[in-house]
């Protein structure tokens, strides 16, 4: 009991510590230094949520910009044992782990790269284009590969091509401190703007 009793006290001191007041002063910090990424930099239109800067959503219809690739995943609903593919499903982060010499990561990338030469796509193109993120939930795309996106979107809205290549260029997010990161994109926030437009 000498032993028992001091090392119980210790666990729950340090439990009370560093699980709960720990934790909730990071939390108050956060909330008063970083308000809006501490809430998940919630982006509204019309008062109402339309998603987060910080996570990606799929959008498909040529007349959007398109993210980069998702590898997240979702129970198949026909049978619980297998999964199906679920394009920025946020409650299954993850990247697809498949390495370099990866049959399926092969076989995926030049299914892309077929499909960007049938939309239009010239030259080399941009890793951002062919390949997933760690999390499968990244928001942004590279300058590169939205520029090349340009063409498809200015003729599905019927825009000039140049006005929609200067808003791609207004919307370009630069290495923080100038030099932590990419230039990247974020595709949700030049996909609204690309709304405003009309």
């Amino acid at each position: 009991m000498q032993y028992l009793r001091p090392a119980v006290v210790l666990l729950l001191l340090f439990t009370a510590l560093t699980g709960i007041a720990y934790p909730l002063a990071l939390t108050g910090v956060a909330s008063l230094l970083f308000p809006t990424q501490a809430g998940g930099e919630l982006v509204y239109r019309d008062g109402k949520v339309v998603g987060s800067a910080l996570i990606g959503q799929n959008f498909t219809e040529p007349r959007y910009f398109h993210p980069r690739p998702s590898a997240t995943v979702a129970p198949d609903p026909n049978d619980s044992s297998k999964n199906v593919d679920a394009p920025y499903n946020a409650s299954n982060s993850g990247g697809s782990n498949l390495g370099p010499t990866s049959k399926a990561l092969i076989e995926r990338v030049k299914a892309g790269v077929e499909e960007k030469r049938k939309d239009g796509w010239e030259g080399a193109l941009p890793a951002d284009a062919l390949t997933t993120s760690a999390s499968g939930l990244d928001p942004h795309i590279s300058p590169e590969n939205a520029l090349l996106q340009a063409p498809r979107v200015a003729k599905a809205r019927g825009l000039d091509e140049g006005n929609v290549r200067d808003l791609v260029l207004s919307h370009v997010d630069k290495p923080w401190f100038g030099f932590l990161g990419e230039r990247r994109v974020n595709v949700l926030l030049l996909n609204m703007a690309l709304d405003a437009l009309r």
